[in-house]
């Protein structure tokens, strides 16, 4: 396979490894996935599920397993001489990943459970079946993304600097999209990778079971949020199970908690539902932000009932019309392509900052390295 360090604008995806569980067993699985009692996920739940939410993936694909098929849209392959929609996935990357992010499983304690399991899951298949994809391919479905009215864009993936990247990844920050990118695993890569290495992107470290700095995740001045990356359960491309170790993992869940956060403040520009992501997230290593955890350790519960400021001028209130913590409605099922883009969602956010004066372009800005740091949380 080739990897990321074969040539610029040719990527590997992540995790590093994926082994097949000893059980296939759908009431096994749940009992598996750590990482939902260590998020406290139940909890979570309490307050937001994703609803109204579009996650794009762009990745391998994704297989309509029993464990996401409800919330599975008709997406689109970037592939040569492929008409799935999205919804196939021969190598089972995509899959694992939007596992995470949305599954809704099978019923109480049964199969698979995503961290959003109510947000639509976008597949975009944009790497190949070998799980080698290339940054203008990538850029391709970050606009596809855009255009469908994705709200978070989970890229388990990376590679080298891509200008046409780097553009479509600046119209995805110009439209209110959340974008979320795996930091890089060890030992392929020895820095932060591209996408996650832009200013625009959520890059996303990783930890152990212990809620310590993993081995496989790199450093870097970019690393912004860290998750559960470690033995990770999702579903595979069959009806299956798969059990995985890798950034991938933890960019999923970061992206899944992005959707918790953009379905319970709707009216919540992008720059602001990651600030609260970074601001409420639990401190590690030394004091502040780190090369290893960036902020710290992503905490659901916090982030979606901490009374967090907003960064800086502009930024929405998080009532809507009916009050704090409004959420929206999910759809009796997908919309058209064309209605997804012009969601309600978004149309509140345009009077929002019309109200506001026309100071949009004043409050999008780089949220990394300047001086004003999200506020520490403690707890």
């Amino acid at each position: 396979m080739l990897t990321t360090a074969a040539a610029v604008g040719l990527w590997s995806a992540h995790p590093l490894s994926a082994v097949t569980p000893t059980t296939d067993d759908a009431r096994q699985v749940r009992a598996d996935q750590w990482h939902l009692s260590h998020l406290k996920v139940a909890e979570a739940h309490r307050s937001s599920q994703g609803e109204g939410v579009i996650v794009a993936v762009p990745d391998t694909g994704v297989y309509p397993h029993p464990d996401i098929q409800r919330n599975l849209l008709v997406g689109k392959s970037l592939l040569p001489q492929t008409q799935s929609g999205g919804r196939t996935d021969p190598n089972g990357h995509g899959t694992a990943m939007a596992g995470i992010i949305g599954a809704h499983g099978q019923g109480e304690g049964i199969g698979a459970l995503g961290i959003a399991p109510m947000a639509q899951i976008l597949p975009i298949r944009s790497s190949t079946p070998g799980n080698v994809g290339d940054a203008d391919r990538l850029a391709l479905a970050v606009e596809y993304a855009i255009s469908e009215g994705a709200d978070v864009i989970s890229i388990s993936s990376g590679g080298g600097y891509s200008a046409r990247l780097a553009r479509a990844l600046e119209s995805a920050h110009t439209a209110n999209v959340v974008v979320v990118a795996a930091a890089g695993n060890k030992p392929t890569d020895s820095a932060v990778i591209y996408p996650a290495a832009f200013d625009t992107v959520v890059a996303v470290g990783g930890t152990d079971r212990h809620g310590q700095h993993s081995h496989v995740s790199v450093t870097g001045h970019q690393v912004d949020v860290v998750a559960p990356a470690v033995d990770i359960y999702s579903i595979n491309s069959n009806t299956g199970y798969r059990r995985s170790t890798g950034t991938s993992n933890s960019t999923a869940i970061v992206a899944g908690a992005a959707a918790l956060v953009r379905s319970k403040y709707p009216y919540l520009p992008a720059d602001e539902v990651v600030h609260r992501l970074t601001a409420t997230a639990i401190d590690k290593g030394p004091p502040g932000r780190d090369d290893q955890y960036g902020y710290g350790v992503i905490d659901l519960v916090a982030a979606l009932t901490a009374d967090v400021p907003p960064r800086g001028f502009g930024s929405a209130s998080t009532a809507g019309p009916d009050g704090p913590g409004a959420t929206t409605a999910a759809a009796d099922g997908p919309p058209a392509g064309g209605e997804r883009a012009a969601t309600v969602r978004g149309l509140v956010t345009l009077g929002v900052l019309v109200a506001a004066g026309g100071a949009w372009a004043l409050f999008v800005r780089r949220r990394r390295r300047s001086d004003d740091p999200p506020p520490r949380i403690s707890r």
